[in-house]
């Protein structure tokens, strides 16, 4: 494994695949991974349990998150996966690993899937193939999911994927669709040393070149404001 220190999360760019599905970088060069992210930050269910920083209304507000999501695997602080189906090639949501702090090795999951991909567990299939990769590949110590009350199931997908409920932290998201206002969510987190989730099988990662050490990058973990 390469030291984090010295290369980005993208070079090479790692492939995840595993329970079924098939994890790439999204690209924010291609018209069609561009009009995905925007149909799938614009749907109703995702507006309303997320906010992001930017509120995309178009395809070039849509191409602007993009590509600021991908930076974030450049220099080493996410890594935003594109969810595509193993057999067919059908994107079905994204997830990804934000807020990474390198000397305290921690991050933050996020994810969504779009709506005709529901009800098939995609979400969870998705996390427990990056949770494996990351403390694995990148020997993350911590990683956090947060969600706004009320989700219950992004409740769920957490506790199947061997995140324990650790309280709720006040104020801590914005409301749905604004900037001005917050909501309460719930934090649930799980260790590397942590058993895995009973019944989930191991899914190595495959074509990952990256490590986690602690470097230069000092930023850490900061409030919820949306995937």
């Amino acid at each position: 494994m390469a030291d984090i220190r010295e290369t980005s999360l993208v070079h090479p760019a790692p492939v995840l695949s595993g329970h079924g599905l098939r994890l790439r970088v999204w690209d924010p060069e291609s018209e069609t991974d561009v009009e995905t992210w925007l149909r799938g930050r614009t749907e109703p269910e995702f507006r309303r349990w997320n906010t992001p920083l930017i509120l995309e209304e178009g395809l070039d507000d849509a191409r602007e998150s993009l590509t600021a999501h991908v930076r974030g695997a450049v220099d080493g602080t996410g890594m935003p996966f594109c969810v595509t189906d193993e057999a067919t090639g059908a994107t079905l949501g994204h997830v990804s690993i934000g807020a990474i702090s390198r000397p305290l090795r921690t991050g933050r999951v996020g994810y969504w899937v779009l709506p005709e991909a529901r009800g098939r567990g995609v979400a969870t299939r998705a996390l427990l193939l990056t949770v494996d990769w990351a403390f694995a590949e990148l020997g993350m110590h911590r990683l956090e999911l947060g969600h706004a009350l009320g989700h219950d199931a992004s409740c769920r997908i957490a506790e199947r994927c061997g995140f324990t409920y650790e309280g709720t932290l006040r104020g801590a998201m914005w409301e749905a669709d604004r900037h001005d206002a917050f909501r309460d969510c719930h934090l649930h987190a799980r260790l590397a040393t942590d058993p895995r989730p009973e019944g989930q099988p191991w899914a190595p990662a495959r074509n990952s070149g990256a490590s986690l050490r602690p470097g230069r990058n000092h930023e850490a973990w900061h409030p919820m404001t949306g995937t």
